[in-house]
């Protein structure tokens, strides 16, 4: 099977969300990677889209990413989430690996070969604070090398290259990092933790003891502190929010489709759950207004450097993360309670208990007290925005 080549984004990433839905409570269930949406993707060439067109991607806006995360969202909350991973990493090489030459030609690699792309922030000793890392990159020559304690790596034993962080040397304070790309020949992982959780099951989030090495010119080019400021952190926020919308759309659309049932039985009557319904449909434009002025907001401010590591940004951006991520479980929850015993017991066309359980991952992905204490001590400077137009 090939795509064709005048298949618009939408209509690739449909095929893969199509995929990826009839496969979703499998992936649940068992706990195991959504191999079909993956190999899907890489079918459909997705996983490149963010790359310049010169590189062999199709210069796609994180916009067009966002909406592709949505879809999958609405179809397994896995594979999405395992695709938003792969592009807030693929967004780093695209904004800061692109004046060095063995990055360029990577970039080209992951275009050709689909290359799925993992992370490695977290570490044992800091947990989720990931502008620290106790671990330091070794450089002896022209090679480096690198051990870490990772204690989540998402679909780590599927990726073919991991973006791991560290120290910039043994002597860099904690937060002087570095990024390094290490390709799946340059490094071994020992498992030292199970991924066994409440949701989000088939990201495969093991912990492992990373070891590699590779070519110093590996390790990208500009400080992580500014790869975490202008690019990771905001696409984090924007494309995990995306992600979760998309789970609520799929709550929401299942308890439509209760009610609208509910009223095909009694003509005339107003179903009890309809005001409920109207209530989860308000929340749910809450949350897709916010991803779309986060996402116009980044789009205006990423070819401004200063913009992206201003403070006024960094707010802008928290504030997405946790008003999506606190604002789809009240959604879901409204969907629960009007498609009752249907949306709370499994296999039925209502269930709602994974779109819930994944639903709970969204304020523990970078906690949202962290998030709120770091844009408390940033509200203590900046002047807040009272306007509308930005």
């Amino acid at each position: 099977m090939t795509i064709s080549v005048n298949a618009s984004l939408a209509e690739r990433a449909g095929r893969v969300a199509a995929i990826a839905a009839a496969h979703a409570d499998d992936v649940d269930a068992q706990a195991r990677f959504p191999q079909e949406a993956a190999d899907a993707m890489k079918l459909e060439r997705l996983l490149s889209i963010q790359v310049a067109s010169d590189l062999g991607g199709e210069d796609a806006s994180l916009s067009q990413v966002a909406e592709i995360c949505s879809l999958l969202g609405q179809s397994c909350s896995a594979a999405a989430m395992m695709f938003a991973m792969h592009h807030i990493k693929l967004s780093s090489l695209v904004t800061h690996g692109a004046d060095s030459a063995w990055h360029r030609a990577f970039m080209r690699r992951i275009c050709d070969e689909q290359l799925l792309l993992a992370s490695a922030t977290t570490e044992g000793g800091i947990g989720g604070n990931l502008r620290n890392s106790i671990c330091a990159i070794s450089v002896n020559g022209d090679r480096c090398t690198l051990e870490k304690d990772a204690t989540v790596i998402s679909y780590g034993a599927y990726a073919d290259a991991i973006l791991i962080t560290s120290r910039a040397n043994a002597e860099a304070a904690s937060t002087d990092q570095v990024m390094t790309a290490f390709t799946r020949d340059q490094y071994s992982l020992e498992r030292t933790q199970i991924w066994d959780t409440l949701g989000m099951r088939g990201t495969c989030s093991d912990g492992y003891l990373f070891k590699g090495e590779a070519p110093a010119e590996q390790i990208l080019p500009k400080p992580f502190a500014e790869i975490a400021a202008q690019s990771m952190l905001a696409t984090s926020h924007l494309l995990w929010s995306a992600v979760w919308y998309g789970i609520a759309v799929n709550a929401v659309v299942r308890a439509q489709n209760f009610v609208r049932a509910a009223a095909r039985k009694s003509p005339g009557v107003t179903p009890p759950g309809a005001l409920r319904l109207a209530e989860a449909s308000n929340l749910l434009q809450l949350v897709k207004s916010n991803v779309i002025a986060g996402l116009r907001e980044y789009e205006t401010a990423k070819s401004d450097p200063d913009r992206l590591s201003s403070m006024s940004f960094a707010v802008a951006m928290n504030n997405v993360k946790v008003g999506s991520s606190e604002t789809i479980l009240t959604i879901i929850n409204h969907a629960m309670l009007i498609c009752g015993i249907l949306g709370y017991k499994n296999g039925t066309p209502f269930s709602l208990g994974r779109h819930l359980r994944d639903a709970h991952s969204a304020q523990l992905m970078i906690s949202n007290d962290r998030i709120l204490g770091n844009t408390s001590n940033l509200l203590l400077a900046h002047r807040q925005d009272t306007s509308l137009t930005g």
